[in-house]
């Protein structure tokens, strides 16, 4: 029975289970198999193809986990549906929310229009969360969208999901980059290439203050916006917090977090500074708020509608590519 509803082959360059997984759902889709059939065992299949009874139990964990078949203990595998092209199940790990990850989720959730079933998490820049998280839930989805931030050491942890199961999202690494499918974003190069695009306005102002707190913000904005104003010669300064600096005219301010971008924005209020003359403001990551604020507040930002909908095509079609998501400096009057 194997050899009829199950086909391995060893040239294929399909993984061995993703095989065993097809080759399942095509005996149903096509009437071999119809529901409440018992499925080949797993010593079975293991046997007939020399496989190993892991790689079995991976393929039939993810037919669990999209409601094809069942298990029942001490007697095996029965089809439970024969809707095999039901929705798959998701799990999606973020750092945290935000306004922009909300951007991505309701654009991945709108892209996938119904095909997909998405469970989101959170891990909080906690590798130990993170590590929980992802080994709990292993055999529970049929892929996994994981957005690890700056978390390091993660190259074990991911090990434990197939590697054709997994979609690296914003941020890649030494542990991820050549890996994993991803949608990310090239901050160095971003930053630099959106600053450049700006530069003659840039220029009219005395000094450039990033703010930079560490931890949670990508590297790649920092070495992005030193490698710019060295290149350009531009005065600048590298600061940890800014409600212990005093806002000066002639400043211009790049600010990752949106309350530095209150503050600043209050400070200049405060003393009567205007924005995109007396000082300046570059915000990172845009929002519809930022449009309105203060006359508008001029961003630099990737798309994040985009990267939801890049997103869902990348795992609808169950693509292997790396997509770099773009990024632009968006022009308003802070600037």
């Amino acid at each position: 029975m194997a050899q009829k509803i199950v086909q391995v082959s060893s040239v294929s360059r399909q993984a061995k289970y993703r095989q065993i997984i097809n080759s399942i759902i095509d005996s149903i889709a096509n009437g071999k198999l119809k529901r409440g059939d018992k499925v080949p065992s797993i010593n079975s299949i293991s046997t007939e193809f020399g496989l190993s009874r892991d790689t079995v139990l991976l393929a039939f964990n993810e037919l669990k986990a999209r409601g094809i078949i069942v298990s029942s203990p001490g007697i095996g595998y029965f089809v439970e549906s024969i809707n095999v092209w039901n929705e798959l199940k998701v799990f999606l790990l973020f750092d945290e929310f935000s306004s922009f990850k909300e951007t991505i989720y309701n654009s991945f959730i709108e892209s996938l229009d119904g095909k997909a079933q998405v469970d989101i998490y959170f891990h909080h820049f906690n590798i130990e969360v993170f590590e929980s998280l992802i080994k709990d839930n292993v055999s529970r989805y049929t892929s996994f969208v994981i957005l690890p931030g700056n978390l390091k050491n993660i190259k074990s942890i991911l090990s434990v999901l197939p590697q054709d199961k997994v979609i690296i999202l914003d941020q890649l690494s030494e542990e991820t980059v050549g890996i994993y499918p991803a949608v990310y974003q090239d901050f160095e190069n971003d930053t630099f290439n959106g600053l450049k695009s700006g530069l003659d306005k840039i220029k009219k102002y005395q000094r450039f203050v990033m703010v930079y707190p560490g931890g949670k913000e990508p590297l790649g904005f920092l070495t992005g916006f030193e490698k710019f104003c060295k290149q350009f010669e531009i005065s600048y300064d590298v600061i940890q917090k800014i409600n212990n600096t005093e806002i000066k005219p002639g400043d211009l301010y790049l600010l990752p977090s949106d309350r530095d971008l209150v503050f600043v924005i209050n400070q200049a209020k405060g003393k009567k500074l205007s924005l995109g003359k007396d000082i300046g403001i570059i915000s990172i990551n845009d929002m519809p708020l930022k449009e309105v604020v203060s006359d508008g507040i001029t961003t630099l930002s990737t798309d994040f509608e985009e990267m939801g909908k890049i997103l869902a095509g990348l795992l609808l079609t169950n693509t292997s590519d790396s997509v770099k998501n773009p990024s632009k400096l968006i022009m308003r009057s802070s600037l």
